[in-house]
């Protein structure tokens, strides 16, 4: 009897899963598809002014918004695991670009760490975060994590388009790098 209703509790779980895995939203948010986006209002680990035609691929640049490369765990086991995929995103002619909130100091020491080998780029001001429209709403000013992102990744063509977007609701997930590398590979 313990047995059977082990199996239903469990049963209940996975189903219970299974509908929360297929109703995850996605996050409307960010420039719209097809139209120009603004300049960046970033600063490389290296200090200085960073803007799109410089970081740019000879097709384009695909800017991964994250948290944080200090605190977030999911986004440092992100931006390690787009570590893997830089060389093969830079053959198809796309430069990897990641943008937080976080200090030049934090990027840094994240990049030496990890041996990021794409820019990591520090938002000044929640400038880029605004201007991109993907500020997180759910942090006022005052609030520690205040000036964060909606994760997600933009693909930004070289003529500085936007061809491409995936923001979800919440933090736990992110774009399928190998999904997105596929995407890119049969455009």
């Amino acid at each position: 009897m313990k047995r059977f209703y082990f199996l239903v509790i469990a049963a209940f779980v996975a189903i219970h899963m299974q509908i929360s895995a297929n109703t995850l939203e996605e996050k409307d948010t960010g420039v719209p598809i097809n139209q120009p986006v603004p300049a960046l209002s970033a600063i490389g680990i290296d200090g200085s002014a960073q803007n799109l035609a410089q970081l740019s691929g000879q097709k384009g640049t695909i800017l991964i918004f994250h948290r944080s490369a200090d605190w977030c765990p999911y986004c440092k086991r992100h931006l390690i695991e787009f570590n893997k995929w830089n060389n093969k995103f830079a053959e198809l002619g796309y430069n990897l670009v990641a943008i937080s909130y976080d200090s030049v100091e934090v990027l840094k020491r994240f990049t030496e760490k990890e041996g990021i080998q794409y820019a990591l780029i520090a938002d000044q001001n929640q400038q880029t975060m605004k201007s991109f429209e993907v500020l997180n709403t759910d942090y006022e000013p005052g609030h520690r994590h205040y000036g964060i992102p909606f994760p997600g990744v933009m693909v930004v063509n070289k003529s500085g388009i936007l061809t491409y977007k995936y923001f979800y609701q919440g933090y736990k997930h992110r774009v399928v790098i190998s999904d997105l590398y596929e995407k890119l590979k049969n455009q």
